[in-house]
């Protein structure tokens, strides 16, 4: 789905370091993968539609790969936690909206879909309250402000 054209190296190097920094920073000790693809909004409708009976376009997509009755595969073998999907045409309309850098709303959406690959949601309200503490917090420790 990658193929270059939505990111640069430096904007991959970020996210990848973001995803690093959030697993050590909920304590998490395991090695594990994840999938971050960029997508237009054409494909992320088609992805919406086809996985979520949703035919619209949105800014981010997980599919997590665990669940509660997952069963290691190999002692060796790192957990595979999902897929992130995001749309960038959508994170630069929303980075124009919302005021802030192109680079914060995506690291922002991947954040964001990775804590759902976790098992975080915010479906009712004190999920969502918890979720966005966590957001927040992972960003502003790991350097990232709404002036980014």
């Amino acid at each position: 789905m990658d193929d270059g054209s939505f990111t640069d190296e430096t904007q991959r190097g970020e996210i990848e370091s973001l995803i690093s920094f959030a697993y050590g920073h909920l304590n998490e000790t395991d090695d594990a993968e994840i999938s971050v693809s960029f997508v237009d909004e054409e494909e992320i409708q088609e992805i919406n539609r086809n996985y979520r009976e949703k035919d619209a376009v949105t800014d981010v997509i997980s599919f997590a790969m665990e669940d509660e009755d997952d069963n290691v595969i190999h002692e060796d073998a790192p957990r595979m936690l999902g897929d992130i999907i995001i749309c960038t045409d959508r994170a630069k309309s929303q980075a124009e909206e919302y005021g802030h850098s192109y680079k914060r709303e995506l690291m922002f959406l991947t954040l964001h879909g990775f804590l759902h690959l976790l098992g975080y949601d915010h479906m009712e309200a004190d999920e969502e309250k918890e979720m966005n503490r966590l957001q927040d917090e992972i960003l502003d420790a790991f350097g990232v402000t709404r002036e980014d």
